[in-house]
């Protein structure tokens, strides 16, 4: 009987507040002490901050006839979300990790295969 390789033990803490972002883009760098820095945003319209419509001779809410910004259809918002501040080593997990997890979604998508349940970490 071979011995047994030692083991250690990983406990999941949550923290208050703690919930998935949906993101779409990412603005960052590299710090001036070699560390990957990266903001993650969605991308989505702009809204209005006010609006004002017509009253229709009936007494119902008639279209727009002012909208404010008025630049506010020509712009877009990035909301960032979160950000996450990387060093070299876990930059390099964090870039295997989701190639793998890239190839599996295509993989997917190619409908050669199942999503397999429950996630995987990287960092080792």
């Amino acid at each position: 009987m071979s011995p047994k390789n030692p083991e250690i033990r990983f406990t999941y803490e949550y923290r208050e507040g703690y919930g998935p972002h949906y993101v779409n883009g990412a603005l960052g760098g590299v710090s001036p002490r070699g560390e990957i820095i990266a903001n993650f945003f969605f991308e989505k319209p702009a809204l209005p901050t006010m609006v004002v419509n017509e009253i229709t001779p009936s007494g119902t809410i008639g279209g727009e006839i002012v909208e404010e910004p008025a630049e506010m259809r020509s712009s877009f918002i990035r909301v960032v979300t979160t950000g996450v501040i990387l060093n070299h080593e876990s930059a390099r997990n964090l870039h295997a990790w989701l190639g793998e997890k890239i190839k599996e979604l295509e993989f997917f998508q190619q409908g050669q295969g199942v999503i397999k349940p429950g996630p995987k970490e990287f960092g080792h």
